[in-house]
């Protein structure tokens, strides 16, 4: 009896302060285990094919495209650090100590604040592109969207110390037993929160989005019933419109999956609903939140054919030619 009830402790020797692992059907554990260590990987090496991508051809030096990489960021960074922790944690029991459950914290928080900041930003920077075509290259810049990126990044550093500044000077405050990783935000702080890094956000994204959409609705009827009349110079303009309108599609989809993935991990808190109390619930609304990360250079590889041809460029070692950053990475035609 007594090695059957240590069996069941994270650390046995610990016999009155340890925590108790939970029951689990063996089959099932081996099964996560490599699903998400399945969904880890692909996430790290879908963001970082993004990443290379952006990062490596000039042709894709533009203002919306260091979103998408700044986003790209933080996805892979999702898939490296946050997703391996939390397959670690299927087995019930935390290992890594008071420092690292700290840091796991304050990455987690990062990242999603981050994640948040970067969608807002890709709405303006669409809402501007479709409602004010003729002023955006003044208004949206290379150097004015990098001054944009870094202060969302370090916006979200800043807040979410300061949100944890105490839990990370004693990140076992809020523990039970050894073997637990568990932060506790007061309500009215966890509200505020909630307000201001995810449905303040969100209320914007939507807004502008909306007005995206009927601006791209009434330009497309304009062109249908002006095509005939087209000239050259014309032509070059409602390719162009054509184009950022694609853009608009392309990242509203990324942006709806964002919101279906992440509501059910915000939503309950507004309610005052304790996510943890449904560990089923808890661990999908988590799950389905990284998923996120996995699910948005899926979204570009179907959408954007500069990606599977930059994708193909670099798992052939192709980008390691001289002068490969010059290829024309926009040419549906050309040969590479």
């Amino acid at each position: 009896m007594e090695t059957l009830k240590e069996a069941e402790l994270c650390f046995p020797q610990l016999l009155n302060t340890s925590c108790r692992k939970p029951v689990q059907q063996r089959l099932d554990s081996i099964f996560l285990y490599i699903l998400l260590s399945c969904i880890s990987l692909l996430t790290v090496a879908l963001n970082l094919l993004v990443i290379i991508s952006i990062s490596h051809f000039r042709q894709l030096h533009t203002p919306t495209n260091l979103l998408i990489l700044s986003l790209a960021v933080s996805d892979f960074l999702v898939g490296l650090l946050l997703m391996p922790v939390k397959i670690l944690l299927i087995g019930g029991c935390w290992f890594l100590g008071n420092l690292i459950c700290g840091l796991f914290y304050y990455a987690s928080f990062i990242l999603t604040s981050a994640s948040v900041g970067n969608m807002v930003l890709i709405s303006v920077d669409r809402y501007v592109a479709i409602c004010d075509p003729l002023c955006y290259p003044t208004k949206v810049t290379q150097k004015r969207v990098q001054i944009c990126v870094c202060l969302c990044w370090a916006c979200s550093v800043f807040y979410n110390g300061m949100i944890l500044i105490d839990f990370l000077k004693h990140p076992d405050r809020f523990s039970s037993c050894y073997g637990e990783c568990v932060v506790v935000i007061n309500f009215t702080t966890g509200v505020v929160d909630v307000l201001l890094t995810f449905f303040g956000p969100i209320g914007a994204i939507v807004v502008l989005y909306m007005r995206v959409f009927v601006v791209a609705v009434s330009q497309a009827r304009v062109m249908r019933s002006h095509i005939a009349a087209v000239t050259l110079q014309g032509s070059v303009s409602v390719t162009a419109k054509k184009s950022e309108r694609k853009a608009a599609r392309t990242l509203g989809v990324v942006v709806v999956v964002f919101l279906i993935c992440f509501c059910p991990y915000f939503v309950p808190s507004l309610v005052g609903k304790d996510r943890s109390s449904s560990v089923i619930f808890s661990i999908f609304s988590v799950w389905l939140l990284y998923c996120n990360s996995c699910f948005n250079p899926m979204i570009y590889a179907f959408f954007y054919p500069w990606f599977r041809r930059s994708m193909k460029l670099i798992i052939t070692f192709k980008i390691l030619q001289p002068d490969s950053c010059d290829t024309n990475i926009l040419c549906p035609d050309c040969k590479i």
